[in-house]
């Protein structure tokens, strides 16, 4: 299936209802962590995200600027359990990356990137920019990407 980009209003119900039921299982079921996984923000967001028979296997929200940061965000970035070591956590940051760099036409963006998996977010060219702080008793680091004059 191909990977999807759609405003709030574009989600058709059983889309939202797939991205939704799949960001609960990891972050409040998965990681044991009771928060209110829906908000307000979901409603400006664009989400990006691929389906499999109906499933979603991987999603991230992307949040324009001054939604949470002064820059662009990415974030709620998930891959299912039965598709992680496959790469498609890096199809998924490529396309966000792209949409945001090639699409929205910026150069500056933020992420909060749980501590275990920064390496990730660095090869993709993003430099931790804040210390180590616990979110929801998990420890995290904010996370910068700054387009290069090259590119």
């Amino acid at each position: 299936m191909p990977w999807k980009m759609k405003s709030f209003e574009e989600l058709t119900t059983n889309e939202l209802f797939a991205i939704l039921k799949e960001r609960v299982n990891i972050f409040v079921v998965e990681q044991n962590c009771p928060y209110p996984e829906i908000d307000d923000h979901d409603k400006i967001a664009h989400h990006l995200f691929k389906e499999e028979h109906g499933e979603i296997i991987a999603y991230a929200r992307i949040l324009p600027q001054e939604a949470t940061y002064r820059e662009v965000a990415i974030g709620r970035v998930i891959v299912t359990k039965k598709q992680r070591g496959y790469g498609v956590g890096h199809e998924l940051m490529e396309r966000a990356m792209d949409f945001i760099l090639n699409d929205m036409e910026e150069s500056i963006v933020k992420l909060s990137s749980q501590d275990y998996i920064k390496h990730f977010y660095e090869s993709f060219g993003f430099k931790p920019v804040s210390n180590v702080y616990l979110d929801d008793g998990i420890p995290h680091v904010d996370m910068l990407y700054k387009k290069s004059r090259q590119e």
